[in-house]
Order: C-alpha cells, then sequence, then structure tokens
C-alpha cells in the first residue's frame, strides 16, 4: 500500500491511507484519497504537510534490520556503474533493502539475496513501503548456493545476464569470481565492503576473474561547520562508511 510522510516542523510520520495518526499534537484520521500535497489537520488544528517518499526518505523511514547503505553511497553504486532504468540487477546482502529500493525507483528490476528469513520478510515489507514491490524481488538464500542456476540462466534465456551485480556480503569475492559468468558485456561489479581485508580480496578475486577497470574506493565525505568564528570539517558525524569494488565485464 502507498504510504506518505506526514510533516509537522522537523517531525516525520510515515502512514497510509485510512490511517489514524495520534501525537501530541492531537488526532489525525488519514482519508482514503489523501495525495501529495495535501495539508490536513488535527483535531487540535496542528497542520500536517502531506509528502510522497523520495530516496533520503527511504533512508530515514524503511523497518531496519541493520545497518542500510547511506545515500551518498548509492549515489556512488549508481553513478559509477551507469545503472539506468530498464537494468537487470542481481544483488546480495538485501538487509534492509535500501540499495535495492533506491535501485527500483530508478527502474531498474531487481533480484536480491538475504540469508536471515526473518531480514527478507521485513525487506520485502520495505519494497511495498518504497512502492517497487513489482520491481524488486527478495529472495530468501545465499546468492553463492543459486550462482550455477543463474548463469545457467544465463545461458539459456533471452535476457542474457545482468547488467550490475551489487553485493554487500562477506562472501563478495566468491561471487566477484563468477561475475563474468553473471554479467551482460560492457555490465559493471560493484561490491560494498566494510573493512579493508575483504575489500582487497573482492579486488583479487575481480582481477582474476577477468573484469576490467577494477579499482577499490574509500567512501568518505566531511560536512562543514560555519559559523562567527570561521569555517572547518565538522566533528560530528559518519565520515568514513566503507569501501567500493568496481570492475566491468568487458
Amino acid at each position: 500500500m502507498t504510504r506518505f510522510l506526514f510533516v509537522h516542523g522537523d517531525r516525520e510520520y510515515l502512514r497510509a491511507p485510512g490511517d489514524r495518526l495520534e501525537t501530541d499534537l492531537g488526532v489525525l484520521e488519514v482519508p482514503g484519497d489523501v495525495a501529495h500535497g495535501d495539508r490536513l489537520e488535527t483535531h487540535l488544528g496542528e497542520p500536517f504537510e502531506v509528502r510522497r517518499l523520495r530516496g533520503p526518505d527511504l533512508f530515514n523511514h524503511l523497518e531496519r534490520t541493520g545497518a542500510p547503505m547511506m545515500p551518498r553511497d548509492v549515489g556512488l553504486v549508481v553513478g559509477l556503474c551507469g545503472l539506468e532504468s530498464g537494468d537487470r540487477v542481481l544483488d546480495a546482502g538485501t538487509g534492509t533493502g535500501v540499495l535495492a529500493a533506491y535501485l527500483g525507483r530508478i527502474g531498474a528490476d531487481v533480484t536480491t539475496y538475504e540469508r536471515d528469513p526473518e531480514f527478507a520478510a521485513v525487506a520485502r515489507e520495505n519494497m511495498g513501503t518504497a512502492g517497487v514491490a513489482d520491481r524488486v524481488e527478495v529472495r530468501e538464500g545465499d546468492l553463492t548456493g543459486a550462482l550455477d542456476d543463474l548463469v545457467a540462466d544465463r545461458a539459456d534465456g533471452p535476457d542474457g545476464g545482468f547488467d550490475v551485480c551489487t553485493l554487500d556480503t562477506a562472501d563478495a569475492p566468491t561471487v566477484a569470481g563468477r561475475a563474468p559468468d553473471l554479467l551482460v558485456d560492457g555490465g559493471y561489479l560493484a561490491a560494498y565492503c566494510p573493512f579493508v581485508e575483504q575489500a582487497r580480496d573482492v579486488e583479487r578475486s575481480a582481477r582474476e576473474a577477468g573484469l576490467s577497470a577494477v579499482g577499490t574506493r574509500e567512501t568518505i565525505q566531511r560536512e562543514m561547520d560555519f559559523d562567527d568564528r570561521g569555517s572547518r570539517p565538522s566533528t560530528a558525524g559518519v565520515g568514513h562508511t566503507g569501501y567500493l569494488i568496481t570492475g566491468r565485464n568487458v
């Protein structure tokens, strides 16, 4: 079911048509025909603006089963792999599903694998919240156990493989070694790793498999603080998030 953000100042609540919103600002019965751009009031007269979900809202409001990929890292994956509408994406390590949801909203068709049954169930619900349940298929299981079948499907099927393979799993080096069998000619591998040792193993595996333009980037970003004393990078917040390894099947 489509859900909307109900915003009052710095407060945001995720609700669907027909839901009831109860806060210290009053009670709001969400009408069945609610739409993006509406302005509704609680029984105490407090106004709420209705907004549709956008990418950063998915990061903030999807139900979490772990640390999701941050929007800035999703942007790197999209930009470095040239992801576009109509692409077929193979993903592993669904987790909360932020990356899969972003890609589905771009217009990609995503097949994503999640080992934990409870995480997979939450991810399916999150795809519904994100409005991409028709584009993102959450499969419960280990991608490494499905590799042979996926490679066979590529050889026998009309689609001829995946345009992009995205990985956020401990066994990413194993999958990277099979990337040429999974990807279309010119397709991309993108693996997100929390530790540099794993990143090194993924890069080595990708190179040995014959991928081209293989490289590793640290994903790091600093916000700026501006005040009357001067300007400098912020000492708060998350700077480093992980390592992104990319390569191309050429």
